[in-house]
């Protein structure tokens, strides 16, 4: 039996960390959030444009995409604003597609009519798993959204069909643990992040044996863990809908 491992923040192998959605966090995007996954701080914001991606001119169907980004202040030592650097990194590149492809599985695009969903999530305290809050965040954002549109009569129907959460996972000293901070990611085993539809569909999942290989059994544990985290952060995720 595997000795057991304490987790610097003292929670159960199977405790996420506290999370917080404040919806209509901002004044001047179409909808917005501040989602908060115990030190992970990332604030989302969503823009609704009158014009779909240019792939999709002609078509009838809209599309959602989003931006990531590290801010300077959200780690130590300072996080460089990639425009500096003329491009965002390979990471970033990898995480705002993440963040979209997620948020699409949500949406019919065909009810957007030739219009966009710009999604922006602005990382302002970074303590391990920011693709997962981000996500999280950003369908909030996203739907308030939407929602508003449909009040307006921008669009004649709500075009959300289902929601969609996330989570991260990971094998540290051969436990598996739920919702990695900082601390945990730099040292486990294994990482994993689940995305799952408010329907218990999977929608991705990327889970790697970056020390070491994991068995089936280490996996099976790690997203039944996933599946029912993400069901309660649904419901946090509606509760911060009926705000808006």
């Amino acid at each position: 039996m595997l000795p057991l491992f304490l987790r610097p923040s003292r929670r159960a192998h199977h405790e996420m960390r506290s999370v917080e959605f404040a919806p209509a966090y901002l004044t001047h995007p179409d909808g917005s959030c501040l989602v908060k996954f115990g030190g992970t701080h990332v604030l989302c914001s969503a823009f609704l444009e009158e014009r779909t991606a240019p792939f999709l001119r002609g078509s009838g169907s809209g599309w959602i995409t989003a931006e990531y980004a590290l801010m300077p202040g959200s780690t130590r030592p300072r996080a460089d604003r990639e425009v500096t650097r003329g491009r965002p990194s390979g990471r970033t590149q990898e995480i705002q597609r993440l963040i979209g492809r997620a948020l699409r599985a949500s949406v019919r695009l065909p009810d957007l009519g030739e219009r966009q969903v710009k999604i922006d999530c602005d990382v302002i305290e970074a303590d391990g798993g920011t693709r997962v809050a981000s996500i999280c965040g950003a369908y909030v954002a996203m739907a308030h959204c939407l929602k508003k549109a449909v009040v307006k009569g921008t669009l004649k129907t709500y075009p959300v069909h289902d929601s969609v959460a996330a989570i991260s996972c990971g094998l540290v000293q051969g436990q598996v643990l739920l919702d990695l901070d900082y601390a945990e990611d730099s040292s486990a085993e294994t990482d994993a992040n689940f995305v799952f539809a408010g329907s218990g569909a999977l929608v991705e999942v990327h889970a790697m044996g970056e020390k070491a290989t994991f068995s089936k059994e280490n996996f099976t544990e790690m997203m039944i863990l996933a599946e029912s985290a993400t069901q309660a952060i649904k419901k946090l995720q509606d509760k911060a809908l009926e705000e808006t």
